[in-house]
């Protein structure tokens, strides 16, 4: 922390700007001793205004590395508290790397991976959900999953976390007030004001939980793999689906030996679609192998959707497939070619409701298709919405220590044993929601969730 840090904070590559990000407390010096302003008026970095912008030069041994902008920002009005300065230089790999080598020189050591985050949540400038925010929202794979990591970031979630921290905190006062005075009994209205404070995080605690699913899925993503026998469509739902020629199309059937992935965005949702080889009965290895990965795939994949064509008859082959598959609770039939005439009642032949014809060629049944997809990723039609903020897997294990700690505390409530059990337990869940906002943490905790930052985050 007594350190002043740099980094390049764009990403690598070509492009019209570059940004340097330099934080601590020597930061306006260390750039001093390399910047050289263009107006007559400019003294220094450390004179000048917060939230202002200056034009000038990066200097290296009398030489221009770079015509620049410095951004300047003065502690505590900036992202880690601290004084810091931004310097937008080109971009390109060769310009941002050498800028950044002069402010190294000049005094400045390379940030590591998620050091300006680490500082800003130090510094109180964010707490440790929103600081996990930040990289939920530089990770985001939809628009959907960008809005839930900006309501995290603009303290969504914080705002659960304290209202179910407040009320335990109010329990336990009561509770710790009784243990200072141990000849008073707990009066029947506290004891009831005591448990209606406690049913309410409870129950606050529980809804949160059941974010998780939604939460896990918009940053991890669902896949989704394509099955069933040659030429029944799979690899042109897959075109359908991402509204684009990703998949070799042919009449002549087995033209897809091997699985061929791409995500899209289905609804908000980062979905990985797998189109895989048809299974059939071959002596071909190719062909065989392609099979046996398809296999595979229906054992590893979130959802199965099983395409048929309805335009030729249900075939042994279709029925056979159809037996292997229909235990998986996440399969969905996908009754192909409605554009066609349909030869077969899939309903009665099948023995289920949960059918989808579509028409890859009109694009008829996709959108319902979608719909479903989503509703089976978020798990349930509830969760088929727009912006919330979801817990990821820390929150959940807090969350669960700090309900299974409330629902013990309710038992003790309503029993003779000691008062001291109680106060023990409501310190267990207040602990855990603290550990979420980062009230209590340790260092290794800090480590394992700033690691996942990019250098310059």
């Amino acid at each position: 922390m007594n350190d002043t840090i740099a980094a390049i904070a764009t990403p690598s590559g070509e492009g019209g700007i570059a940004v340097i990000r330099v934080s601590g407390e020597k930061a306006f010096q260390i750039v001093d001793t390399c910047f050289k302003a263009i107006s007559k008026n400019f003294h220094s970095l450390t004179e000048v205004s917060s939230h202002t912008i200056h034009h000038g030069y990066i200097i290296q041994d009398q030489d221009i590395v770079d015509e620049v902008l410095v951004s300047v920002f003065k502690s505590p009005r900036s992202y880690t508290g601290e004084n810091s300065v931004e310097i937008g230089c080109h971009g390109g790999f060769v310009i941002a790397r050498k800028v950044l080598e002069t402010i190294l020189d000049a005094g400045a050591r390379l940030a590591e991976p998620g050091e300006f985050t680490r500082r800003a949540f130090l510094n109180g400038h964010l707490d440790l959900t929103q600081a996990e925010a930040v990289v939920d929202l530089i990770h985001a794979r939809t628009e959907r999953a960008a809005r839930a990591a900006s309501e995290q970031l603009a303290g969504g979630l914080s705002r659960v976390f304290d209202d179910i921290r407040d009320e335990l905190l109010q329990s336990l006062a009561h509770v710790e007030a009784y243990i200072d005075f141990p000849d008073e009994d707990i009066a029947p209205n506290v004891s009831e004001g005591l448990r209606r404070h406690l049913t309410k995080a409870k129950e606050t605690i529980f809804d949160t939980l059941e974010t998780f699913r939604e939460g896990y899925i918009l940053r991890n993503g669902f896949c989704v793999a394509i099955v069933g026998r040659p030429n029944a469509g799979k690899s042109s739902l897959l075109n359908a689906l991402l509204k684009r020629e990703r998949a070799i199309v042919s009449e002549i059937p087995g033209t897809t030996r091997d699985a061929i992935e791409a995500e899209a965005d289905i609804g908000g949702v980062p979905i990985t679609f797998v189109d895989t080889a048809g299974v059939r009965e071959s002596e071909n290895e190719i062909e065989m192998e392609g099979v046996r990965r398809s296999r595979q795939w229906i054992e590893r994949a979130d959802v199965i959707l099983w395409v048929v064509d309805g335009s030729e008859v249900f075939s042994e082959q279709d029925e056979s497939f159809y037996r292997e598959i229909r235990g998986e609770t996440s399969l969905i039939v996908v009754v192909n070619k409605q554009d066609l005439p349909c030869l077969w009642d899939p309903e009665n032949r099948l023995g289920r409701e949960d059918i989808i014809p579509v028409s890859c060629l009109s694009g008829e049944g996709l959108p319902r298709l979608k719909q479903l997809l989503c509703q089976t990723a978020l798990g349930c039609e509830a969760s088929y919405k727009q912006g919330s903020a979801n817990i990821n897997s820390r929150h959940r294990q807090g969350l669960m220590r700090a309900h299974s700690a409330v629902e013990e505390a309710l038992k003790l409530l309503s029993s003779s044993e000691p008062i001291e059990l109680l106060a023990g337990e409501l310190h267990i869940a207040v602990n855990a929601i603290g550990e979420l906002l980062g009230k209590t943490t340790t260092e290794d905790l800090l480590d394992s969730i700033f690691s996942q930052f990019c250098i310059g985050k």
